[in-house]
């Protein structure tokens, strides 16, 4: 499963119909009502009336693919199947279209599969949601949105180190930061047991608006009647959302963290920058489009931990070992591993022979890489590596999809070519670096060709003589191929810009999508 702190795990029989939060269902009904109430194609199943209802307002997938087109600008909900009353067929597309895009913002939806939202199984549903309104909630918690927060490092800390914290540890440094300047001593480690006592809220929501939220309910002893001092308080500023009093006294870390969230969004209560402190701020580049790619598939797969960034989180060599093990079964002998935490340099690098050792044994072009590279993080080394994982990956996938038989990439091209060819199209490809590709032609062709009648050429430019044309088409043909059943990480951009790793999974992936459907 995964770490607690980022969600439940999803490891759960599906025979068992499991319990799930009356208080969180409660919540997430009146942020999903709040957010998506306008709609007008989602009247029928807006507002939702009572929590309970959810999991049937969530059966067909226009609600859920809707809610994640809310917080991920990469969503096209022109391909959303819209109709009232899907029957299954066009429901299960919608369905597809919504997990494999959760899959692509980061959600971790490992076992959950079309038929468990159409069949309403409620704490899976619960999850997923979950997961994307934490999405939505966390995507402007960095220093990039707000360089405010720069205001948040510690004497002598490196700001790259900063910026490589993940949300949920930037809010509550951003909590223990008002509760200082407060002259308070106390201090929270997280959303659950620190924030029962309502103590921290009280002083916060103090700091953060001062002039109407009083402290009065830190000389109250009842732990309910101080919690509903502080829901009143933040009712005065707008900000009661996600929690009630019952939770605060619970200490539920998944609406508390929310509650904290959508605080920061609206009132971060740090001073801004000036020109003068803006100038030295140095964002070092967080990462590329490639390496983020990366860290999506790693965490598809579904690994415990949670990989935020891919080069710290690497370093250890205990992630790139579980990859290795997930993608080929039985590889990595376990007793070689170290798995101490914290886990000390010598053994780390250890862990990071082994991993390229097993790389070698897999025919893995790694001439010049060494666990010392993955230790230190090296950017470069530890792409090339995780590049090669992804793209075995893609090929097992494709040998088993196809009986067992090794899948080459001039196969892939092979496959996709004729497949295009027999459905009465002309365009081809030549490779992964073909140059024509930029327009999504031939990639709108080949979904076409893989469920007959799937595009709506009305949406389609062609010509796509200019870049925004080409993105648009991009757009629309990545989601058209989440809503066949494809697992894709690359962006628009990928495809526009001809990077051929990209394009070479996003075709591995079609053709597994293809041979399932027995074509």
């Amino acid at each position: 499963g995964i770490n607690a702190e980022y969600g439940e795990s999803y490891n759960v029989t599906m025979s068992v119909r499991q319990r799930y939060s009356q208080e969180e269902a409660e919540a997430f009904t009146a942020h999903i009502n709040a957010i998506l109430g306008g709609d007008p194609s989602l009247s029928k199943l807006i507002p939702i009336k009572e929590p309970s209802h959810l999991f049937a307002a969530c059966k067909d997938g226009r609600l859920l693919c809707k809610l994640i087109a809310s917080v991920s600008p990469e969503f096209d909900t022109r391909v959303i199947n819209m109709k009232d009353g899907l029957t299954q067929f066009p429901a299960y597309e919608n369905l597809n279209l919504a997990i494999n895009s959760a899959k692509s913002i980061g959600c971790v939806v490992v076992n959950i599969g079309a038929e468990d939202i159409w069949n309403e199984s409620e704490h899976l549903i619960l999850g997923l949601v979950w997961q994307v309104i934490r999405v939505g909630l966390l995507a402007e918690i960095n220093l990039k949105s707000h360089p405010e927060l720069y205001r948040l490092l510690e004497p002598g800390e490196d700001i790259k180190t900063f910026l490589n914290l993940p949300p949920e540890k930037i809010l509550l440094r951003w909590v223990n930061h008002h509760l200082k300047n407060a002259g308070s001593d106390k201090r929270i480690h997280n959303f659950g047991g620190d924030i029962k006592d309502s103590e921290a809220y009280t002083i916060l929501l103090n700091q953060l608006a001062p002039s109407k939220c009083d402290t009065h309910a830190l000389k109250e002893p009842d732990h309910n009647k101080r919690a509903e001092q502080v829901f009143n308080n933040a009712r005065k500023i707008d900000c009661a959302k996600f929690i009630k009093p019952r939770d605060i006294v619970a200490g539920n870390p998944k609406l508390n963290m929310a509650f904290v969230a959508n605080l920061f969004n609206t009132l971060p209560g740090l001073e801004v920058l000036e020109e003068a402190e803006l100038a030295n701020l140095d964002f070092p580049e967080t990462g590329s489009r490639e390496a983020r790619a990366f860290q999506l598939w790693i965490n598809s797969l579904g690994l415990d931990p949670y990989v935020h960034n891919i080069f710290d989180d690497l370093r250890d060599g205990l992630v790139l070992l579980k990859v290795i093990d997930k993608i080929n079964p039985g590889t990595v002998n376990w007793k070689r591993v170290n798995t101490n935490s914290p886990m000390h340099r010598i053994k780390q690098v250890e862990n990071g022979n082994y991993a390229v050792e097993i790389g070698k044994e897999l025919k893995f072009s790694l001439v010049g890489i060494g666990g010392v590279d993955i230790a230190d993080g090296n950017e470069t080394l530890t792409l090339a590596l995780v590049w090669q994982l992804m793209r075995h990956h893609v090929l097992t996938v494709l040998k088993e999809v196809g009986g067992g038989a090794p899948v080459s990439e001039q196969q892939m091209i092979k496959w996709s070519n004729d497949l295009v060819q027999s459905s009465g199209k002309t365009t081809k490809m030549t490779g992964f670096k073909d140059p024509s590709l930029k327009t999504s032609q031939f990639f709108l062709d080949l979904v076409d060709a893989i469920r007959k009648g799937f595009v709506d050429w009305s949406l389609v430019h062609d010509p796509a003589d200019d870049v925004n044309k080409c993105m648009d088409n991009a757009k629309l043909v990545i989601n058209l191929s989440r809503k066949l059943g494809a697992t894709i990480f690359l962006l628009p951009e990928d495809i526009c810009e001809g990077k051929d790793k990209m394009i070479l999974t996003f075709v591995g992936s079609l053709m597994a999508v293809g041979r399932k459907e027995g074509k």
